[in-house]
């Protein structure tokens, strides 16, 4: 079958022939139907992100996968071939250590992946699998930082920094859980009106030198109860951590590799203000967001910005490195 392998000493995304992998006992194997292209790939393929847990130095890229079963190893008897599912993006090993699926393990760039029966998700027969295989990560991911880690309640006045992957499923995300007013920050034209669509209340542009006053008219003269960093961008939680109001949370999701520098410690205090740190999601959130997307309280049909032949994954990982387009995600189909 075809595949896109990561070696990971060279950085190098080869398409390669390997053989379709049997599955072993509680495992099933799934015929790729879809496959996302995260950021967090582009990171592994440039270097800043490296498997912790991977056994030797390859492997196959892809945590966001949906297909349809194909086989089903010794043991699987609650799943049967044919049926329409997607995996979670990862799953504990008998240590406890999260393992994430395409980084410590061989993913879903690929005709065929395998997975652990307790991984699988079924989906509906009317949510397609270009929209079902991003829920893993692109909409799970800032469904719990919005709803866990921020614990973002109904009438919190919410910002989200970066509109693009994450930032713009959690723009949905927080205007369905009730947030008021829902900001964008975004310093692209075309991302900060792509908010503005999926159900911001205003969208700016974090050089605007008002940036800091129309925040604050926005909220009331309060300030923030909620700000999400989805852009990885050091900057970005200062210009947070200055809008935030009494008691706000800053939940620090996109990934910089830089130290987080509060502005002003006495005002943390005195406001008893927090930084979070987020990453991932818990199994019950990706059914919960099926569940959602299924019944039309979540559209994700905005979110494939683009699809591409598996054959082209090298192209799809430097789009999207590049921001060409201003994707939200690109999809690989086999």
């Amino acid at each position: 079958m075809l595949a896109a392998r990561l070696h990971v000493p060279t950085h190098e995304l080869r398409m390669e022939r390997v053989p379709v992998p049997e599955p072993g006992p509680g495992q099933v194997r799934i015929a790729v139907r879809a496959a996302g292209v995260c950021l967090s790939d582009v990171h592994l393929l440039d270097g800043t992100l490296r498997p912790m847990w991977l056994p030797g130095e390859e492997v196959t890229l892809g945590h966001e996968v949906a297909g349809v079963i194909d086989a089903l190893g010794p043991g699987v008897d609650v799943w049967e071939p044919g049926q329409r599912v997607l995996l979670q993006a990862g799953e504990p090993d008998l240590r406890g250590t999260v393992l994430t699926r395409g980084v410590d393990y061989d993913g879903g760039y690929a005709e065929y992946a395998l997975a652990s029966a307790r991984t699988v998700v079924p989906i509906p027969d009317g949510l397609p699998f270009e929209q079902a295989c991003i829920i893993p990560d692109a909409v799970s991911t800032p469904w719990a930082a919005v709803t866990a880690t921020a614990a973002t309640r109904p009438g919190d006045a919410a910002a989200v920094w970066g509109a693009g992957g994450l930032g713009a499923h959690a723009v949905q995300l927080l205007r369905l859980v009730g947030a008021a007013p829902v900001i964008a920050v975004d310093p692209l034209p075309a991302a900060r009106e792509r908010a503005l669509a999926l159900g911001a209340d205003t969208a700016l542009d974090p050089a605007d030198p008002a940036f800091r006053d129309t925040v604050m008219d926005l909220t009331g003269g309060l300030g923030l109860d909620v700000a999400f960093d989805f852009a990885g961008v050091a900057p970005v939680r200062e210009q947070a951590l200055r809008v935030l109001g009494p008691g706000g949370r800053l939940v620090v999701v996109g990934l910089a590799g830089q130290p987080v520098t509060i502005p002003n410690d006495i005002g943390l205090a005195y406001f008893r203000q927090s930084v979070h740190g987020h990453y991932g999601s818990a199994p019950e959130d990706v059914p919960r967001l099926v569940t959602l997307a299924g019944r039309g309280r979540l559209d994700l049909s905005a979110s494939v910005s683009g699809v591409l032949p598996l054959a082209e994954a090298p192209a799809a990982l430097d789009r999207l490195a590049r921001k060409e387009g201003n994707p939200i995600r690109l999809v690989l189909v086999p």
